[in-house]
């Protein structure tokens, strides 16, 4: 049976099959990014966590029939096919340390399948995301994985130095501005550690402008995101490190701590986000300001995340408030 007084999504411009698919081939291509550095163990990680995800689903299919439950599109609904199960395996690798064994990968993907996704009823009946709810469980499982300290700014490679100061020639000496050695590498992932979201980060970006350009999804929700954590970051960041007002690193912030993965992947899944403009406009800002406090004044490098999560649980709040918003929907 359908889910009572369910609203249209806001973002949705392609069947849910298609947005899987595309979301699951943009995810997939960072994980290839990354691997080609670090011995294609980002590979191992991603391909553990599709085929144990892929597994997962069709168990909880089979036995969802075998009790007369239906398999098409209701709340126990889904198939294979929908691609949503590959989806969540493959956001949930992005989410973790490249150099994380692919056991927690498979492990993590059959928690998001059995326990997040179909414990509440299967395919838009979740209320949490089921990578985020995966990345919860490795998160607080394994914390050791997620222990690394920040990546130090590098002094730059010959690459860095070579775009950095065709940059500062060129597009910063307009402004006055000058771009410091090691950023380029940052956005290039070529620093040792960090979470394969990261190390993917040019690969990732670009398969975001492809998801917008096919109107998986609107581009103003991780538009308005990282406004409004780099606008936070900038003015506040600073602070815990004993800095001032104003003197945030918003370029650093933005290509670390999977702030892009957050932003393009998780604020803007449809099923556990508002239903109205108003609705989402207001979920995307709360999740910036919580991902903030969980990253500066909380420490918490990938505070993303699990604001993302808090976000989620927040939703029917945001949406028992929509009846008193701007009714549009998308």
């Amino acid at each position: 049976m359908p889910v009572p007084n369910q609203r249209p999504q806001v973002n949705l411009a392609r069947s849910t099959g298609i947005r899987m698919w595309l979301v699951s081939g943009c995810a997939l291509g960072a994980a290839l990014y990354s691997a080609l550095s670090d011995s294609f163990a980002s590979l191992n990680t991603a391909l553990a966590a599709l085929a144990a995800g892929l597994c997962a689903e069709a168990l909880a299919l089979h036995f969802g029939r075998l009790r007369g439950q239906s398999a098409n599109g209701s709340i126990a609904g889904g198939s294979i096919a929908d691609g949503s199960a590959a989806a969540s395996a493959m956001v949930l690798v992005l989410l973790l340390p490249h150099t994380a064994n692919p056991l927690y990968a498979a492990l993590g993907a059959v928690f998001a399948m059995l326990v997040v996704k179909y414990s509440f009823g299967g395919l838009g009946a979740n209320w949490l995301n089921p990578a985020l709810g995966a990345w919860l469980f490795i998160r607080f499982s394994w914390p050791a994985l997620f222990s690394e300290s920040p990546e130090p700014i590098s002094p730059g490679g010959a690459l860095d130095t070579a775009i950095r100061s065709f940059l500062n020639r060129t597009v910063f000496a307009v402004t006055g501005a000058e771009l410091p050695p090691g950023y380029v590498d940052l956005l290039l992932g070529a620093g040792p550690g960090g979470i394969i979201a990261d190390r993917g980060l040019p690969v990732l970006i670009l398969g975001t402008v492809l998801l917008a350009a096919v109107k998986v999804s609107r581009i103003w929700i991780p538009g308005l995101y990282l406004a409004a954590y780099a606008l936070l970051v900038r003015s506040f960041g600073a602070l815990p490190g004993g800095g001032g007002l104003g003197e945030g690193d918003v370029l650093y912030c933005l290509c670390s701590g999977g702030t892009f993965a957050a932003a393009f992947l998780v604020a803007c899944d449809p099923v556990t986000g508002a239903k109205t403009y108003s609705g989402m406009l207001l979920g995307t800002v709360l999740s910036a300001v919580l991902a903030f406090l969980f990253r500066y004044p909380g420490g918490e490098l990938y505070g993303a995340f699990p604001a993302a999560a808090l976000g989620n649980a927040l939703t029917p709040l945001i949406r028992a408030a929509e009846r008193y918003m701007p009714g549009d929907r998308g």
